[in-house]
């Protein structure tokens, strides 16, 4: 304790930062890197396996449950009410009135060729090339001589070569990962897989836990090969850290467990709440923590490092929703170009409008608008530009105070019928003896692929569903907040709410949730003063540096769970070292991050 105290926080990540990943998985996007690191690498969270074979079956270029993909009649009268009632609060002209006088005509003609240099925001994406890369004509000619061909004349050798590079013979990329599987042009022979959506397994008829769990271990696997340069031999001398959102069920985290420290290698694990690291990340004990992905919204509240899992509320929409608000909105208006937009089946589609919500869109009073070039993705065929002015721009975050603007019309929550020991990953049962069933062993563990894992060992728990809700941002917060219990803690946590993920960046987001927060508490609260603080790293990975502190500083290790320990016996309840038990902080790590 006296060394944390004494030590330079620079050389400490320098002595513990050097083996230990971080690993903070989300719905759209993983972020991952050694805790020395400053910054995560980013990657979009997903893989683009090759298809083969003819079958009864249409291909699928996305695998998903895509249960609803059709907005109701309902829904859209509920959208443009929202709509309405929003542009009443900002001041602008209501859905279907005509904006008049406009200097700058609505929609522009195509205008290939005309795009800024430089300007990332006006940049087209360029499809993905599927084909391996072509040998190098060295190791053409080092093939032939391994298999002891005969020597030929350097004419033969450079026909030879020639042969080889350019008899269009490539093969076709079995997996192609992160944004280069998000840029395959439907066409080819490829099918999108996320494993994760909207913060659970992507686990649906169509996309069997099986393929899931295989699909995320590979995209982890290519990360540490490719990005972090850590081969599979290499991994027994690291350490993970992983950083979950509260939507995971314990199943959830299990499995994922059993990738990191079975399938990836790694020797030691620990696990961490994605809301208590960000409360670690930006140097607080407590504290009210909103994030906001590109899926998900959640709500929680930390007082003195410690969850309140009473107080946590689960939003079923994000960043991508207010993406999708963006192009409704435009069509509405129509000043989108007359070009096949589609968010389904051409994600390239949904990346282009995640880069122009996060370039122009904000939260003001008044007409926002802006001249931005948007980009057609037809099939195989380069990207065509349209320059056009974009209307509305502050009307789609404000889905996250009126989420019926949003409507959530594609990938709903992943059924949860699959899971058969449910539990809150918030909630105390780790004190609880079970029983184990006794035709099992300890060691009992056939793998992924043999049938029953070895958490079946457990007794079956009745399903209960998380705490999910239909309502808006503010809402959320403050009910969220006065549940937490007593007038002190709640006053506390109404000045010190914290946001975080990809959302919060939104311009002009931070006064409307003060706003809209104090204004959604009820008038019998004795709260009068409500505060978001400024952020002092960047909320996008806020989560994944608290868990490198939060890995750092945690020397002792108790909560750690070693590989072998998990592949033998798993963490029996009761046992007293559970994973759940990492969400309690130390005291000599507390005491640290206070002096």
């Amino acid at each position: 304790m006296d060394y944390l105290k004494t030590v330079i926080p620079s050389q400490l990540f320098a002595e513990r930062g050097s083996n230990l990943v971080v690993i903070n998985p989300g719905s759209a996007n993983i972020r991952i890197g050694l805790a020395q690191q400053d910054t995560p690498i980013t990657i979009p969270h997903c893989v683009a396996r090759r298809t083969t074979g003819a079958n009864s079956t249409p291909r699928r270029n996305v695998q998903d449950q895509m249960l609803n993909s059709q907005v109701t009649t309902a829904q859209h009268m509920e959208r443009e009410k929202a709509y309405d009632e929003i542009a009443s609060l900002l001041k602008i002209p209501f859905l279907d009135e005509e904006l008049g006088n406009n200097s700058i005509p609505r929609k522009m003609g195509r205008v290939d060729g005309v795009v800024s240099q430089g300007n990332k925001k006006e940049t087209a994406y360029t499809w993905t090339d599927v084909l391996e890369r072509n040998p190098e004509p060295s190791s053409v000619l080092e093939s032939s001589s391994d298999k002891g061909e005969t020597s030929a004349s350097p004419a033969q050798l450079e026909n030879t070569s020639i042969s080889e590079l350019h008899s269009g013979q490539r093969k076709y990329r079995e997996c192609i990962y992160g944004e280069e599987a998000l840029k395959i042009s439907p066409t080819e022979p490829y099918c999108l897989r996320r494993p994760i959506r909207r913060g659970h397994l992507n686990v649906s008829q169509y996309y069997p836990m099986q393929q899931v769990l295989e699909d995320l271990h590979a995209i982890w696997d290519w990360i540490l090969v490719e990005k972090l340069h850590i081969s599979q031999n290499d991994r027994d001398m690291y350490s993970a850290l992983l950083v979950v959102p509260e939507t995971f069920d314990n199943r959830e985290v299990k499995e994922m467990l059993t990738i990191v420290l079975r399938d990836l290698g790694f020797n030691t694990a620990v696990v961490h709440q994605e809301g208590l690291a960000a409360v670690f990340g930006h140097g607080l004990s407590t504290a009210c923590v909103v994030s906001m992905g590109a899926q998900v919204t959640s709500v929680i509240c930390v007082e003195d490092g410690v969850a309140l899992p009473n107080t946590q509320i689960i939003l079923n929409y994000g960043g991508e929703d207010i993406s999708r608000c963006l192009l409704w909105t435009q069509r509405h208006h129509q000043t989108w170009p007359p070009i096949r937009t589609d968010t389904l089946m051409k994600p390239v589609d949904l990346l282009m409008l995640n880069r122009l919500k996060e370039s122009y869109c904000e939260i003001r009073e008044g007409e926002v608008e802006a001249v931005s070039t948007v980009h057609s993705y037809e099939d195989g065929m380069p990207a065509g530009s349209h320059k056009t002015k974009l209307t509305a721009l502050n009307v789609a975050p404000m889905g996250l105070f009126y989420p019926t603007l949003l409507v959530p019309d594609v990938y709903p929550s992943p059924p949860r019928s699959w899971l058969s020991d449910h539990e809150d990953m918030l909630e105390d049962t780790w004190h609880m003896e079970l029983p184990r069933r006794t035709d099992m062993s300890d060691g009992f563990f056939p793998g992924m692929s043999g049938g029953m894992p070895m958490w079946d060992n457990y007794p079956i728990f009745q399903n209960k569903s998380k705490k999910e809700y239909k309502i808006g941002l503010a809402d959320a917060i403050s009910k969220s907040i006065l549940s937490a219990g007593r007038i002190d803690l709640q006053r506390r946590l109404f000045c010190s709410m914290q946001l975080i993920g990809g959302v919060a960046l939104t311009s002009g987001l931070i006064s409307a949730v003060e706003e809209r927060v104090l204004h959604a508490i009820p008038s019998n609260e004795a709260i009068d003063t409500v505060e978001v603080l400024q952020t002092r790293t960047n909320p996008s990975y806020v989560s994944w540096k608290g868990g490198a502190i939060l890995g750092i500083l945690d020397f002792v290790r108790d909560a750690w769970i070693h590989r072998v320990d998990w592949i033998k016996n798993g963490i029996h309840p009761g046992s007293g070292r559970k994973y759940k038990d990492s969400y309690y902080l130390q005291a000599q790590v507390m005491c640290y991050m206070n002096n």
